[in-house]
């Protein structure tokens, strides 16, 4: 993760992330990082088992080169699939989304900082998300900000 701000922690001891965007494809992932704000962008649920976690690394990849200055931390959700888990960390994936039910969770989370849950977050895939996204990066807490899910 690159920043230009120090890393704080959560209650957890955790290193806080930025706000989460969900992303379906290049188009979401440029139009959140040209807020040129702090960003996570977050895949949609799942996305390491149906689309890869090579499809991903790429897409992150291609947003990055076109917003380099831009503090950027990116997550793919491997749902309980924990092969396409392991094959995203092979793929050089830092961060992922794994059920903790799943039995390789321990595993996994060995190799990489896996999450057990997703974080809260704004799906750029719903209706009117992008209006509220600079808002939701801002850290706007009021209702007609709340996270879409």
């Amino acid at each position: 993760m690159s920043s230009m701000f120090p890393p704080q922690a959560d209650s957890a001891g955790e290193t806080a992330l930025p706000p989460a965007v969900v992303v379906h494809g290049l188009e979401h992932a440029l139009a959140a990082l040209a807020q040129g704000l702090p960003i996570t962008l977050l895949s949609a649920p799942g996305a390491g088992a149906f689309a890869g976690a090579l499809w991903w690394r790429e897409l992150v990849a291609q947003a990055r080169a076109a917003h380099p200055a831009i503090p950027c931390t990116d997550i793919l959700d491997c749902a309980d699939a924990p092969g396409r888990a392991m094959a995203a960390i092979r793929a050089g994936q830092a961060m992922l989304v794994l059920d903790p039910a799943c039995p390789a969770f321990a595993r996994v989370a060995s190799l990489a900082r896996v999450l057990p849950a997703r974080p809260a977050a704004l799906d750029l895939g719903l209706r009117g998300a992008e209006r509220r996204l600079r808002a939701w990066l801002r850290g706007a807490t009021d209702d007609s900000i709340a996270p879409l899910r």
